[in-house]
């Protein structure tokens, strides 16, 4: 039964082609519209509106995907119809959406040269650090055939800078077995030019894990987009 005081339709009362659930099975999920897509995540709208209005209400508050997933829970919440629950299934679908990503990046098997670092970096750590407000220093160690061992979060800091240990880089990289590292970081403002301090670091890093016989590979800033990121070795600054 439809409510009196209502402003929409609710969709289980709306014709079944048009049923976000239903248009995906019969349809697939490419040919949905985001807002569609999002409706299924919702599930039910609040009063007033229906599962697809609240979605397109959030996604216009936030600007899109990416400002959801770069405000917090309590942000999303604050968004009328959407409680705790809600925000929590929002930022789990897009959680998995960023693993994704890093699963493709699993599929990089050689890191050889300044696009090879990119396109690892851009999966692995662009969908968590592109839209970061705080600034992570973060290492990628890498063995004798240049494969990915593993990765790892070094420093975060606040809204400026964040100052990586050449101790800990050192230590990472020995107890791994690394003969070779990439070194990451985000600039919150997006810009990615590479700062003074930006090169100091770079230049105290090779320096010291030279001495260990680890080559540092790259130096990596992580921008807002795809084409702002920064590889040092790829601008000569290594």
């Amino acid at each position: 039964m439809i409510d009196p005081d209502s402003k929409s339709l609710p969709i289980p009362e709306w014709i079944e082609e048009e049923r976000p659930r239903e248009a995906l099975f019969a349809s697939g999920t490419e040919t949905l519209a985001l807002s569609k897509l999002f409706a299924i995540i919702l599930r039910t709208g609040r009063r007033g509106l229906n599962a697809e209005e609240l979605s397109r209400m959030i996604l216009n508050a936030f600007s899109g995907l990416r400002g959801i997933d770069a405000a917090s829970l309590s942000e999303i919440c604050a968004i009328k119809g959407i409680g705790r629950a809600k925000a929590a299934q929002v930022k789990a679908a897009l959680e998995i959406g960023k693993r994704l990503c890093r699963e493709e990046a699993k599929d990089i098997k050689k890191i050889e040269n300044p696009r090879h670092a990119i396109d690892f970096v851009s999966s692995y750590y662009g969908p968590y650090l592109r839209d970061s407000q705080i600034e992570f220093a973060c290492l990628i160690l890498l063995d004798r055939r240049r494969a990915p061992i593993r990765a790892v979060e070094l420093q975060k800091g606040g809204h400026r800078t964040v100052d990586a240990s050449l101790t800990q880089i050192v230590r990472e990289a020995v107890l791994a077995s690394a003969s070779a590292i990439i070194l990451v970081h985000n600039h919150p403002s997006g810009h990615t030019e590479p700062s003074a301090d930006d090169l100091s670091l770079t230049k105290a890093v090779s320096d010291v894990c030279g001495l260990f016989g680890i080559r540092l590979m790259d130096h990596v800033i992580v921008g807002k987009n795809r084409k702002d990121y920064c590889s040092l070795a790829g601008r000569g600054l290594l």
